[in-house]
Protein backbone atom coordinates (compact mmCIF):
# COMPACT_ATOMS: atom_id res chain seq x y z
CA UNK A 1 0.00 0.00 0.00
CA UNK A 2 1.44 3.43 -1.11
CA UNK A 3 0.78 5.74 1.29
CA UNK A 4 2.34 8.86 -0.10
CA UNK A 5 3.14 10.64 -3.68
CA UNK A 6 4.00 13.69 -5.17
CA UNK A 7 0.97 14.51 -6.93
CA UNK A 8 2.79 17.80 -8.46
CA UNK A 9 5.60 19.59 -7.68
CA UNK A 10 3.68 22.31 -6.02
CA UNK A 11 3.35 20.93 -2.40
CA UNK A 12 5.93 18.81 -0.71
CA UNK A 13 4.69 14.74 -0.43
CA UNK A 14 1.17 14.35 0.49
CA UNK A 15 -1.00 11.62 1.66
CA UNK A 16 -2.72 9.56 -0.99
CA UNK A 17 -4.69 7.38 1.39
CA UNK A 18 -8.29 8.08 1.10
CA UNK A 19 -10.05 8.97 4.57
CA UNK A 20 -11.95 5.60 3.94
CA UNK A 21 -8.95 3.95 3.83
CA UNK A 22 -7.23 5.17 6.70
CA UNK A 23 -10.91 4.25 8.72
CA UNK A 24 -11.01 0.73 7.43
CA UNK A 25 -7.20 0.58 8.79
CA UNK A 26 -7.91 1.62 12.09
CA UNK A 27 -11.00 -0.54 12.39
CA UNK A 28 -8.60 -3.52 11.91
CA UNK A 29 -5.85 -2.21 14.44
CA UNK A 30 -7.11 -3.95 17.66
CA UNK A 31 -6.13 -1.61 20.06
CA UNK A 32 -5.28 1.92 20.81
CA UNK A 33 -1.31 0.80 21.09
CA UNK A 34 -1.32 -0.25 17.37
CA UNK A 35 -3.58 2.55 16.16
CA UNK A 36 -0.62 5.10 18.03
CA UNK A 37 1.94 3.63 16.19
CA UNK A 38 -0.02 3.75 12.82
CA UNK A 39 -0.12 7.82 13.77
CA UNK A 40 3.05 7.47 14.47
CA UNK A 41 4.30 5.53 11.39
CA UNK A 42 1.85 8.00 9.26
CA UNK A 43 3.57 11.13 10.72
CA UNK A 44 7.57 9.44 10.24
CA UNK A 45 6.11 8.89 6.36
CA UNK A 46 4.76 12.50 6.19
CA UNK A 47 7.18 14.60 3.81
CA UNK A 48 8.17 18.01 5.84
CA UNK A 49 7.03 21.19 4.66
CA UNK A 50 10.12 23.45 3.43
CA UNK A 51 11.60 25.48 6.01
CA UNK A 52 10.18 28.45 4.27
CA UNK A 53 6.66 27.51 5.05
CA UNK A 54 7.32 27.82 8.31
CA UNK A 55 6.41 31.02 9.52
CA UNK A 56 3.55 32.79 11.27
CA UNK A 57 1.12 32.82 8.20
CA UNK A 58 1.35 28.95 7.78
CA UNK A 59 1.64 28.21 12.30
CA UNK A 60 -1.78 26.85 13.27
CA UNK A 61 -2.57 28.41 17.13
CA UNK A 62 -3.98 26.17 19.43
CA UNK A 63 -1.75 23.37 19.58
CA UNK A 64 0.70 21.55 21.77
CA UNK A 65 2.89 20.81 19.20
CA UNK A 66 4.01 23.44 16.41
CA UNK A 67 1.84 22.87 13.27
CA UNK A 68 2.46 24.08 10.49
CA UNK A 69 -0.37 24.08 7.42
CA UNK A 70 0.00 25.56 3.39
CA UNK A 71 -2.91 26.20 1.14
CA UNK A 72 -2.88 26.30 -2.74
CA UNK A 73 -5.94 27.02 -4.45
CA UNK A 74 -6.26 25.12 -7.74
CA UNK A 75 -8.19 27.08 -9.80
CA UNK A 76 -8.61 24.49 -12.60
CA UNK A 77 -9.83 21.64 -10.49
CA UNK A 78 -11.71 24.11 -8.34
CA UNK A 79 -10.08 22.41 -5.28
CA UNK A 80 -7.69 23.51 -2.22
CA UNK A 81 -4.50 21.07 -1.64
CA UNK A 82 -3.22 21.16 1.82
CA UNK A 83 0.34 20.32 2.98
CA UNK A 84 1.42 20.58 6.73
CA UNK A 85 4.05 19.67 9.22
CA UNK A 86 4.46 19.40 13.15
CA UNK A 87 7.55 19.39 15.26
CA UNK A 88 6.12 16.06 17.00
CA UNK A 89 5.96 12.80 14.68
CA UNK A 90 2.77 11.82 16.49
CA UNK A 91 0.80 14.96 15.98
CA UNK A 92 2.50 14.94 12.11
CA UNK A 93 0.12 11.55 12.32
CA UNK A 94 -2.97 13.31 13.12
CA UNK A 95 -1.67 15.71 10.33
CA UNK A 96 -1.56 13.43 7.44
CA UNK A 97 -5.14 12.07 8.53
CA UNK A 98 -6.45 15.67 8.44
CA UNK A 99 -4.67 15.78 4.88
CA UNK A 100 -6.22 12.86 4.05
CA UNK A 101 -9.21 14.36 4.97
CA UNK A 102 -9.85 17.65 3.68
CA UNK A 103 -6.96 17.78 0.58
CA UNK A 104 -7.78 17.82 -2.85
CA UNK A 105 -11.73 18.75 -1.98
CA UNK A 106 -13.82 21.90 -3.39
CA UNK A 107 -14.15 24.11 -0.53
CA UNK A 108 -18.01 23.07 -0.23
CA UNK A 109 -17.35 19.49 0.32
CA UNK A 110 -14.46 20.77 3.12
CA UNK A 111 -17.12 22.60 4.58
CA UNK A 112 -19.70 19.50 4.47
CA UNK A 113 -17.48 16.81 6.13
CA UNK A 114 -18.47 16.46 9.47
CA UNK A 115 -14.97 16.26 11.36
CA UNK A 116 -16.12 14.96 14.67
CA UNK A 117 -17.62 12.14 13.32
CA UNK A 118 -14.71 11.45 11.63
CA UNK A 119 -12.24 11.44 14.77
CA UNK A 120 -14.74 9.66 16.44
CA UNK A 121 -15.00 6.89 13.69
CA UNK A 122 -11.55 6.88 14.53
CA UNK A 123 -11.08 6.93 17.87
CA UNK A 124 -9.12 9.32 18.40
CA UNK A 125 -11.73 11.47 20.51
CA UNK A 126 -11.42 9.06 23.83
CA UNK A 127 -7.92 7.87 23.21
CA UNK A 128 -5.79 11.69 22.65
CA UNK A 129 -5.47 13.80 25.75
CA UNK A 130 -7.79 17.32 25.60
CA UNK A 131 -4.52 19.59 24.71
CA UNK A 132 -4.17 17.03 21.52
CA UNK A 133 -7.86 16.77 20.60
CA UNK A 134 -7.89 20.68 21.25
CA UNK A 135 -4.81 20.74 18.66
CA UNK A 136 -6.85 18.93 16.14
CA UNK A 137 -10.17 20.54 16.26
CA UNK A 138 -7.36 23.62 15.88
CA UNK A 139 -6.33 22.47 12.48
CA UNK A 140 -10.05 21.70 11.43
CA UNK A 141 -10.68 25.32 12.16
CA UNK A 142 -8.22 26.75 10.23
CA UNK A 143 -8.65 24.27 7.14
CA UNK A 144 -12.68 24.95 6.72
CA UNK A 145 -11.25 28.44 7.50
CA UNK A 146 -9.54 28.43 4.12
CA UNK A 147 -12.86 27.01 2.82
CA UNK A 148 -14.99 29.47 3.79
CA UNK A 149 -12.82 32.28 2.49
CA UNK A 150 -11.82 33.81 5.99
CA UNK A 151 -8.35 32.54 5.30
CA UNK A 152 -6.72 33.26 1.82
CA UNK A 153 -5.00 30.36 0.51
CA UNK A 154 -1.02 31.08 0.19
CA UNK A 155 -0.64 30.36 -3.80
CA UNK A 156 -3.32 30.15 -6.48
CA UNK A 157 -2.61 27.47 -8.81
Amino acid sequence: MTLFVAPDRTLPMTIAISIDELIDNFAFLDDWEERYTYVLELGKALEPLPDADHNSDTKVEGCVSQVWLRADYHKDEDVLRFAGDSDSFLVRGLVAIVLSAFSGKSKADIQAIDAGDLFLRLGLNENLTPQRSNGLASMVRYIKAYASGERAPHRLI
